[in-house]
């Protein structure tokens, strides 16, 4: 399977009049925009967040490896809740949601000190700004990757937009898709559901009913997924040319 750990992406980013900084903590490489450079912030949202989340596996070693649902727990901390109740929609692990809740979490502790804040988690975005937003879809050797972006309005922010792939990353697939995006104000559940509807594309026939079901999620907004040339898109999503 191809891994693109080097996240060059980046390097397109275009965030004008924003600061923009790279914050790493272990596994965790947040890539953030802010009305001002918030560094120090960041990091010790990204500890306390991190924390949440190895104490509560180490009291409930599962959490860390199961490929289902968990309980709800109402002691849990909470970014660990939004994990759990994110993964009890869309029927998968709690970890499948882990680096959205995180991207949020840490944005909304910004979004205290800046009006204006991206969060990005490899390729797991949580935003607020004041002005329209493009994301470029990025699906590793498809024909279609780079070509597009989705249209983020002002209306529809703070929002998360996560992906998952079966070709790119090490996100866990057991489809086939070159990405599936989700779009949700939960960080958690758009990350959740873009795991989930990856696993349900097993061919390209699969598109048009994996679309179908998305559309009933609730709490998505909508969202798009990717094989090779051929894509299919629901919900509330414009698509705009790069």
């Amino acid at each position: 399977m191809p891994q693109y750990t080097e996240r060059t992406y980046r390097k397109r980013v275009s965030a004008r009049d924003l600061s923009c900084f790279r914050v790493v903590v272990k596994e965790t490489d947040l890539w953030v925009c802010a009305d001002k450079n918030l560094e120090k912030t960041t990091r010790d949202l990204i500890f306390d967040s991190r924390h949440q989340v190895e104490t509560y596996i180490g009291s409930y070693p599962e959490f860390a490896n199961s490929l289902l649902p968990l309980r709800e727990d109402p002691y849990a901390p909470p970014v660990v809740k939004e994990m759990l109740s994110a993964a009890r929609k869309v029927n998968v692990g709690p970890m499948a949601a882990v680096a959205g809740a995180i991207a949020q979490y840490v944005a909304e502790g910004l979004l205290d000190l800046a009006d204006q804040v991206i969060v990005e988690n490899g390729g797991d975005i949580f935003l607020k700004a004041n002005r329209p937003l493009t994301v470029s879809v990025f699906a590793g050797a498809s024909s279609l990757s780079g070509r597009f972006g989705l249209l983020i309005p002002i209306r529809q922010m703070p929002l998360g937009v996560c992906s998952s792939s079966a070709t790119v990353g090490h996100s866990l697939s057991q489809g086939i898709t070159d990405v599936v995006c989700a779009l949700s104000s939960s960080a958690a559940l758009a990350d959740g559901a873009a795991t989930a509807l990856g696993n349900r594309v097993k061919k390209k026939k699969d598109l048009e009913q994996v679309a179908k079901w998305a559309d009933q999620i609730q709490g998505i907004l909508g969202g798009l997924v990717i094989v090779g040339d051929t894509m299919a898109t629901w919900g509330d999503i414009e698509l705009v040319e790069l």
